[in-house]
């Protein structure tokens, strides 16, 4: 049973698997530019807080890059009807635009969009349950946003200033 696991351990870590962890960050310390009641930016500062790599000053003049939010959209789509006309499926979609800025302006990160989707099925006869769970997929994909930002601000390597003009 020990060989077994060792044998596996040894596949994963050769194939280049690693357990997601904490994100480093390409800045020394980043202005997160959004408003404090949103959910999108508490979520930011909170894992980027946590990886300890990337100071979070409270001023945009005193951090070396500034993340912009450039759109954040919700919109909730109808897939299918039922033969009397009642909404049987609703797709959830969410959009996500953002760019990374130095205390001048210029570019870093240009803008870089995100577009997360989740499927729902809705049923007339119970409402407030599928609200809920529209509720929960909102979250989630509120969740799953701030990990794909995350990613993507640790993987783009910035432009120096010189470079973006």
């Amino acid at each position: 049973m020990r060989a077994v696991v060792i044998c596996l351990a040894l596949l994963l870590s050769a194939c280049g698997f690693h357990l997601r962890g904490a994100y480093t960050l390409p800045y020394e310390s980043l202005y997160i530019d959004l408003p404090d009641n949103s959910v999108l930016g508490a979520g930011l500062k909170r894992q980027i807080r946590a990886s300890g790599g990337t100071r979070m000053p409270e001023l945009k003049e005193e951090a070396q890059a500034i993340f912009l939010q450039i759109t954040e959209l919700r919109e909730r789509q109808i897939l299918s009807l039922s033969t009397s006309g009642r909404v049987r499926e609703v797709r959830l979609r969410f959009r996500f635009a953002f760019r990374v800025v130095d205390p001048k302006g210029r570019d870093l990160v240009p803008t870089t969009g995100i577009e997360l989707s989740r499927d729902l099925t809705y049923d007339d006869s119970a409402i407030l349950a599928k609200d809920q769970e529209e509720q929960l997929l909102w979250r989630d994909m509120e969740s799953d946003l701030v990990q794909q930002v995350l990613r993507r601000l640790s993987t783009i390597k910035p432009l120096k200033p010189e470079d973006a003009q």
